[in-house]
């Protein structure tokens, strides 16, 4: 009789453990991704990709899921916090963490994602890592399936059901806020206040990636392996091919896919974070952009112009449509290219608006937002003038124009050299005193 007591009383201090620490993490977690939906919907959306899971017909509707997801996530955690509907809240917890573990560990063995997302942006956790807490997990939740019955309710009937329907008001509307606004508690790396250049630096005792080499050579009729830290084998054989495994990822910068592009190609990313008063309207993408956000952008670009900033627009569409987004909206302001990845990252919102002073983030907003950017007049330093370029044409060593070398029979030609060497240029502006800012050489074939 004594021991059957004492089995009772372990089991009911195993199952109150068990109860504070699985509500505890189930509240903590999903508020976490509930704070920012839009980003879980994103990792759902890798998750549903043909790379991995493979159902592309759920990518749509992704952000239904990830509301439906971390809602109910926080709400079994103060379910079984408060002990409403023990049998319900143990049966779903069960479902939902086989279903996770089983997840993670698709991600984790076939190396599929890089991070769950199990804690958004505020705790990057590793395929094998995510895995582990989520058996560590189970394991707790499989001693509140076999214990349910030691589940008791914390108040009354009346009281409980109560606190259980406000857990689900109040998340639906914190969930349905942050996406009509921007998440309440930022945890990425360009949150106000952040350096963009420094999130983007490296530093000098930064960890190096770790990567071995698997070398395959035929070597007399039979293929052999040899593994270096990438150095080329020095081996009797035939080359067949080269695999590679990498062992330590090294140092990874906060801020890594960011730039600033122009539609030729060009870098302008450290340019554009030295200006000061700088607008940027973000929009991944110009096809999806949400049309009241988009009537927004002609007020912001005249109010933004007349007060001192300059303001430009990252996005990764094409040209067509950033000519059609300026000819519908009456903006005419300079779209460049970015990433689309991270332009997802940078805000969430489609568009979004931000102001940037050197490189460090000043402001941040949701376009339902953009009336509330505080953009006082500042003094606006003059554009610095891009000289004209003036161009020196040679056939062979001998001077000529561009009207004699746009002439030339192409099939003639045997090559073109195009010089922007500051040497040479300085060399020959000197002798000539010319003010050359480039050189195109032609030479043509023998006869």
């Amino acid at each position: 009789m004594g021991v059957h007591f004492e089995k009772i009383n372990f089991m009911k201090v195993l199952v109150s453990i068990s109860r504070i620490l699985v509500g505890g993490l189930f509240i903590f977690s999903g508020f976490i991704k509930l704070n920012d939906p839009l980003g879980f919907s994103y990792k759902l959306q890798e998750y549903f990709s043909p790379d991995v899971l493979n159902i592309p017909s759920l990518e749509p509707y992704a952000l239904l899921i990830s509301v439906f997801v971390v809602v109910f996530e926080v709400v079994l955690g103060v379910f079984l916090l408060i002990g409403y509907k023990p049998k319900f809240t143990v049966w779903s917890l069960l479902l939902m963490i086989v279903f996770f573990t089983f997840l993670t560990f698709y991600a984790a063995y076939f190396d599929k994602v890089k991070d769950c997302g199990c804690f958004g942006d505020f705790l990057k956790l590793k395929p094998w890592e995510s895995f582990t807490k989520d058996v560590v997990l189970l394991f707790f939740i499989l001693i509140l399936f076999f214990g349910a019955k030691h589940i008791k309710p914390l108040f009354s009937s009346l009281p409980t059901t109560v606190l259980a329907l406000l857990s689900f008001i109040i998340s639906l509307w914190f969930g349905y806020h942050v996406l009509m606004h921007l998440p309440a508690i930022d945890f990425r790396a360009y949150k106000i206040g952040n350096s963009i250049q420094e999130g983007m630096s490296i530093p000098e005792n930064a960890a190096k990636p770790v990567v071995e080499y698997y070398w395959k050579f035929n070597v007399n009729g039979e293929e052999k392996t040899i593994m270096t830290n990438g150095s080329y084998p020095d081996v009797d054989g035939d080359y067949i091919g080269v695999d590679t495994k990498v062992i330590d990822e090294g140092y990874h910068p906060p801020i890594y896919d960011f730039s600033i592009e122009n539609a030729d190609g060009d870098d302008l990313t450290e340019q554009f974070l030295n200006e000061e008063n700088l607008i940027i309207v973000v929009s991944y993408s110009l096809e999806t952009i949400e049309r009241d956000g988009a009537l927004k952008l002609k007020a912001l670009q005249n109010k933004a112009k007349k007060n001192g900033y300059k303001i430009i627009g990252l996005t990764a569409s094409g040209e067509d449509a950033k000519q059609r987004i300026k000819t519908a909206y009456g903006i005419d302001f300079a779209w460049y290219l970015c990433d689309e990845k991270a332009l997802k990252t940078v805000v969430r919102s489609n568009p979004g608006v931000l102001e940037l002073d050197k490189g460090t983030v000043k402001q941040k907003v949701h376009w339902n937002d953009i009336e509330d950017l505080e953009l006082p007049k500042v003094e606006r330093k003059p554009e610095p003038k891009t000289p004209n370029e003036i161009i020196a044409y040679f056939i062979n060593g001998e001077t000529s124009t561009k009207e004699e070398v746009e002439a030339l029979d192409t099939a003639k030609i045997e090559s073109v050299n195009v010089v922007k060497d500051t040497i040479q240029l300085k060399d020959l502006n000197t002798q000539n005193n010319t003010l050359f800012t480039g050189i195109i050489e032609v030479t043509l074939k023998e006869d």
